[in-house]
């Protein structure tokens, strides 16, 4: 069973916190990581894209010349896919990108992702990310006493408003309700903080009794 030291926010050890080995405990599918990132990132896609095919062209009503005796090719329009400012044939169009996948995957991938962070040490729980007031500013010098390098995770309950709020103009800081924890987020931070309640509640619903109520 995996321990992890419990801080505050001054960095100092509180407490410890035993982790659940069937959630921490185990191999890093790197294979699966990939196929849920893709996942997710394909959600993501606008898919907006659109060209115009020769029936959204605008002109090109009129046959440009008789079809015989001319001795040229057969033409129906200007405006087909061979002529200058004619249109796109097979060109992209509006499309969903998104597909599903099963739950027990995004489940094991996210537990990967979780044994990553914890063997390579970028995993902190925080006992309580309590906040006098919402200034981005305190939250800033409360960050700076983890000698944080890179862009950070901050994973709480999204009642914490003062949280919520103090994260809100920090580019390198994204706070992650408990409940919407992604692989993918947790893959894109350098650093993730846990709150000690968010780290227990999202084990409890990663584990298998959780899995039957989700």
């Amino acid at each position: 069973m995996p321990i992890v030291e419990v801080k505050n926010l001054q960095n100092q050890v509180v407490g410890k916190l035993p982790l659940s080995d069937e959630v921490f405990t185990g191999d890093v599918n790197e294979g699966l990581i990939w196929e849920v990132v893709q996942y997710f990132l394909a959600s993501k896609r606008a898919g907006t894209h659109a060209t115009k095919n020769r029936g959204a062209v605008r002109g090109g009503g009129k046959k440009p010349w008789r079809q015989k005796g001319t001795g040229r090719a057969r033409v129906g329009s200007s405006r087909n896919p061979l002529w200058r400012h004619g249109g796109t044939a097979h060109g992209p169009q509006p499309r969903d990108y998104s597909y599903t996948m099963p739950k027990q995957k995004i489940r094991g991938a996210l537990k990967s992702a979780l044994r990553a962070k914890i063997n390579d040490h970028k995993l902190t729980v925080i006992d309580e990310f309590k906040l006098e007031d919402w200034k981005t500013k305190k939250l800033v010098t409360l960050l700076n006493n983890f000698d944080l390098k890179k862009n950070v995770l901050i994973v709480d309950d999204p009642q914490n408003t003062n949280l919520v709020r103090a994260t809100r103009n920090l580019k390198e800081v994204k706070f992650c309700p408990s409940s919407q924890v992604h692989t993918y987020e947790v893959l894109k931070h350098d650093q993730v903080f846990f709150s000690k309640q968010a780290i227990t509640d999202l084990q409890n619903r990663l584990g298998s009794e959780g899995a039957k109520t989700a």
